[in-house]
C-alpha cells in the first residue's frame, strides 16, 4: 500500500491505473467496521478484472463537521496504526492529507444539503454537521474521482444525505452501503467507543438492545393492528433514561426519507428504520436498525 499526503501526487498515482478507483473515506482511528468496508471495496474493485481498480481510502479529521463544543481536538489520530490495518485489508492507496493540503484557504464554498433531510435527527442536534460532511465528501470525490464509494449504514442519515448529493449533482459515482459491524454483544462499532470507561462499555450495549425492542414493538403493533408511534418512541427513550443515558432521540422513521410514518404506514408494510442518538457519560453514541 502507498501512503500519499498531497493532491498532486494522488492524482499522478491514480492516472497510472486503467480503471477509476473504489473509495472509502474515513476519519481514521479505524476499527473492524472500517476494515469491513475496505474489504467490500476490494471486492468491487476486483470485479473490474483485467482493468483492476485501486482501492483508495482517506483519513482526514474534518473540522467542518464538528460543532464548537464537540470532540475535534481530542478525536484520536492514529495514522501509523491505521495504515497497517488498511494494508492488511486490501487497500492500495491511503490518502492522508493535512488540513493545509485539503483546505489551503478558508472553505468559503460549501455544499448545503436540503433542510428536509439535513435538519432532522442528527441535523437538529448537530447544526451544520451535514454541510461539513457534504463539503468534504464532495471535495474528496473531486480529488479521487472514484467510480464507486462505500459508506457504512451505521451512519444511516449520512448515507442518505450523500446519496442525495450524488444523485442531484449528477456525480458519476455508485454509492454502496456497508452493513453495520457489531461487537459480539451487539454494540455497533464506533471510533468513539474508545472514550467509554469499562463500566460504560458494559452499559453501552443497552443502546442496541433498545433498538431491538423498538423493532419488536413495531412488529407486534403490525400483527395486532394497533399501536402508536409516540408510545413506541417514548418507551424506548424512557428505558435509556432509566439506565443513566441522556437520549437526543430514539425515533422510528420511513427508510425512504426519514420522515415519521403515518399511522397507516406504521401498521402497514412501509419499510421503516429506528434511529437513536444518546449520551452515556461524556460519550455520544448513535445506532440504527431497519424494520
Amino acid at each position: 500500500m502507498k501512503t500519499i499526503h498531497t493532491i498532486a501526487e494522488l492524482r499522478e498515482t491514480l492516472a497510472g491505473y486503467p480503471s477509476a478507483p473504489v473509495f472509502v473515506p474515513t476519519m481514521g482511528n479505524l476499527h473492524d467496521g472500517h476494515l469491513a468496508l475496505i474489504r467490500q471495496a476490494r471486492g468491487l474493485a476486483d470485479e473490474a478484472g483485467a482493468g483492476r481498480s485501486p482501492v483508495v481510502s482517506s483519513i482526514f479529521v474534518n473540522r467542518l463537521q464538528f460543532g464548537p463544543n464537540e470532540d475535534f481536538d481530542r478525536y484520536p489520530r492514529t495514522l501509523e496504526r491505521d495504515a497497517g490495518l488498511l494494508a492488511g485489508a486490501g487497500c492500495d492507496i491511503l490518502f492522508a492529507p493535512d488540513e493545509a493540503e485539503l483546505y489551503p484557504e478558508p472553505q468559503g464554498y460549501t455544499v448545503v444539503p436540503p433542510d428536509g433531510l439535513a435538519k432532522l435527527l442528527e441535523g437538529e442536534f448537530r447544526p451544520g454537521f451535514f454541510t461539513g460532511v457534504c463539503t468534504v465528501v464532495a471535495k474528496l470525490f473531486n480529488i479521487v474521482q472514484p467510480r464507486a464509494a462505500v459508506f457504512g449504514k451505521k451512519d444511516y442519515q449520512q448515507l442518505m444525505v450523500i446519496r442525495g448529493m450524488v444523485r442531484q449533482m449528477a456525480m458519476p459515482i455508485q454509492i454502496v452501503p456497508g452493513d453495520t459491524a457489531r461487537a459480539a454483544d451487539g454494540l455497533a462499532l464506533s471510533s468513539r467507543n474508545g472514550y467509554l470507561s469499562e463500566s460504560e462499555r458494559a452499559e453501552a450495549v443497552q443502546l442496541s438492545g433498545v433498538l431491538k425492542q423498538v423493532q419488536a414493538d413495531v412488529k407486534a403493533a403490525r400483527q395486532q393492528g394497533q399501536g402508536t408511534l409516540a408510545d413506541i418512541d417514548r418507551r424506548a427513550q424512557d428505558t435509556l433514561r432509566q439506565c443513566g443515558w441522556l437520549p437526543d432521540y430514539v425515533s422510528v422513521r420511513r427508510q425512504a426519507d426519514l420522515l415519521p410514518p403515518t399511522a397507516e404506514q406504521l401498521l402497514g408494510q412501509e419499510p421503516l428504520v429506528v434511529l437513536a442518538a444518546a449520551k452515556l457519560g461524556a460519550t455520544r453514541l448513535i445506532d440504527n436498525l431497519e424494520i
